[in-house]
C-alpha cells in the first residue's frame, strides 16, 4: 500500500532501492533542502527502515549544511548559489558523519519565485556520494512550490535508485 504522502512512482523507487541496501547490508543518509524532508519520509515509510537507514536532515541554509552536516565552511565562500560541486561536498561529508554507505542530497529552487543570485525556479541540484559518487544539476520545467517539491523528491529517489544500481553492475 502506497503511504497517502507518496505517489505511486515514489514509492516503487523508495522501494527497490531500500530492498537493494538491505540486500547488500548497507545504509544510506540523507540531506535534502528544497524537498523539505520527502525523501527521508519515503524511505521512513517503509518497513524495516532501521535496517538501511542511515539519518538525515534538511539542510536548508548553509548554517545548517555546515552544523550538521560538517561542510567546511570554506566551501561556501562568495556563495552564489548551490552547485552541483557543492552539494557533491555536502553528500560525502554527511555520508561520513553519519557513518553510511552512501549519501542522497539535493538542493535547489522550488519557487515561486527565482534564487538571490538568478537561479531558475524549477532547477535543483543532486549527488549521490558512496560506493558511485556524482552530482548533476536538473530542471523541472515547472513553477509551482509544491509540484516542484513532489518533482525533486522523485528525481532524489530516482537518483538514488540509479547509483545503487550502477553500484551492484
Amino acid at each position: 500500500m502506497t503511504a497517502a504522502f507518496l505517489t505511486h512512482e515514489q514509492q516503487q523507487l523508495a522501494e527497490r532501492a531500500a530492498a537493494r541496501l538491505v540486500e547488500r547490508g548497507e545504509t544510506v543518509a540523507v540531506g535534502e533542502a528544497t524537498t523539505g524532508g520527502l525523501v527521508s519520509a519515503a524511505l521512513l515509510a517503509l518497513p524495516g527502515a532501521s535496517r538501511f537507514y542511515a539519518g538525515g536532515a534538511v539542510l536548508y541554509t548553509i548554517g545548517s549544511r555546515v552544523a550538521l552536516a560538517g561542510v567546511p565552511a570554506e566551501v561556501y565562500a562568495d556563495y552564489r548559489g548551490t552547485t552541483p560541486d557543492m552539494l557533491a561536498t555536502l553528500a560525502e561529508a554527511l555520508r561520513q558523519r553519519l557513518g553510511a554507505t552512501w549519501c542522497i542530497a539535493e538542493s535547489g529552487l522550488a519557487g515561486p519565485t527565482g534564487g538571490r543570485f538568478g537561479g531558475a525556479v524549477g532547477s535543483t541540484n543532486l549527488a549521490v556520494a558512496g560506493p558511485v559518487s556524482r552530482a548533476e544539476a536538473i530542471e523541472t520545467g515547472l513553477s509551482d512550490r509544491a509540484a516542484n517539491m513532489v518533482e525533486f523528491t522523485t528525481r532524489t529517489l530516482a537518483y538514488l535508485d540509479a547509483a545503487i544500481s550502477e553500484a551492484s553492475a
